[in-house]
């Protein structure tokens, strides 16, 4: 059994706010995964079917292994057409954000965001704002949102969507909702965030949600040979590149370092996507607690970190590199070079690994 997990109230005011509204938007973070992509669009399903008119804007490309999902190919592209999504939240009677907390996870539309925040400081009813719901299981959300719906014991957006839609009263279990679409996108999120449910997975509620979407017509098996078997050569060789040379062990704490420069990134053809689920490869090795992963981005070194058991890695990702997450899985930014970001690990890895 499914026990409701979201407060009563939470539940209420968002009904109400979709219910009033007719033209919606949904947004997701900046380098959208799966997770990302997973929630956001199961979200347009639901409120498509719902009558509403909706649309699905991401900040940047999503990664190719991702493009099959249910209605991707639809999605507005801010870093594309800036103009033509500013037009479309402008317009809109309600913004949905899933899978992040605040506006600069946005990226260039956290401007947008603010600026909706800071126009008017009155109640929801006679607010001039556009009004937003946030379906979020990051730690820490902003105030960016008239109705907050975290829940960080969540361990993907996707699942959170999909237990948000269960408790609202406008639908049920037997509703035409519950389609292969939307149950592939909402396991897709899942199946992703958990790494193929390898981390944060030890939910017991979590696999009778994932009985109902296979019941709604989800291929698991055709999930996960569509998101993990589907890299191009490169992406194989920056493994081993990335395994047999840039790899760095400290035994003493139980720790894998593997930090790459853009130049090498370029070497390998590197795509949006390629450095997905590297990080947990270290892992592997039987001492090996926690891992580090690091890259040069366009403006900044993105870092991706993962753990094993009761050993936190998002203290470290928030304290040292401005980012956070969930104990086992956390992500993180150093806006420098990635030899400061590499030093800036070495100097503070002891005192969080232990």
């Amino acid at each position: 059994m499914i026990h409701p997990l979201i407060d009563t109230q939470l539940i209420t005011r968002a009904k109400q706010l979709i219910d009033q509204a007719q033209t919606i938007v949904v947004v997701t973070h900046i380098s959208p995964d799966g997770d990302a992509m997973g929630s956001s669009l199961a979200m347009r399903w639901f409120l498509q079917d719902q009558g509403k008119q909706v649309s699905v804007i991401v900040p940047n490309e999503f990664p190719a292994f991702l493009s099959w999902l249910p209605g991707a190919q639809d999605d507005v592209i801010f870093d594309k057409d800036p103009a033509a999504a500013t037009a479309l939240l402008d317009a809109a009677d309600l913004v949905i954000v899933t899978d992040f907390q605040e506006p600069k996870r946005s990226g260039k539309m956290a401007d947008w965001f603010t600026k909706n925040s800071a126009t008017c400081n009155l109640s929801p009813a006679t607010c001039p704002h556009t009004p937003i719901i946030m379906i979020d299981h990051h730690l820490h959300p902003s105030d960016m949102a008239d109705v907050t719906i975290s829940y960080p014991q969540c361990a993907s957006a996707s699942e959170l969507v999909y237990r948000f839609i269960r408790q609202l009263a406008i639908i049920n279990i037997q509703s035409s909702i519950y389609n292969t679409q939307y149950s592939t996108c909402i396991y897709t999120g899942m199946m992703t965030d958990t790494g193929n449910f390898q981390f944060n997975s030890n939910d017991a509620e979590m696999y009778e949600i994932v009985a109902e979407l296979m019941r709604a017509g989800v291929n698991k098996d055709e999930c996960y040979d569509k998101v993990f078997n589907q890299y191009h050569e490169g992406r194989m060789r920056l493994v081993g590149y990335c395994l047999h040379t840039k790899m760095r062990v400290f035994p003493e704490h139980h720790v894998a370092l593997i930090a790459l420069s853009s130049k090498e990134l370029k070497q390998f053809n590197f795509r949006s996507g390629d450095a997905e689920g590297i990080v947990n490869m270290p892992l592997q090795i039987s001492d090996v607690y926690y891992s580090v992963f690091m890259r040069e981005d366009t403006d900044k070194i993105k870092l991706s970190f993962r753990s094993q058991g009761d050993r936190p890695v998002n203290t470290f990702a928030a304290d040292i590199f401005n980012g956070g997450g969930h104990k086992n899985a956390a992500g993180g930014e150093h806006y420098g070079t990635l030899r400061e970001a590499v030093n800036l690990f070495l100097n503070n890895y002891e005192k969080y690994c232990k």
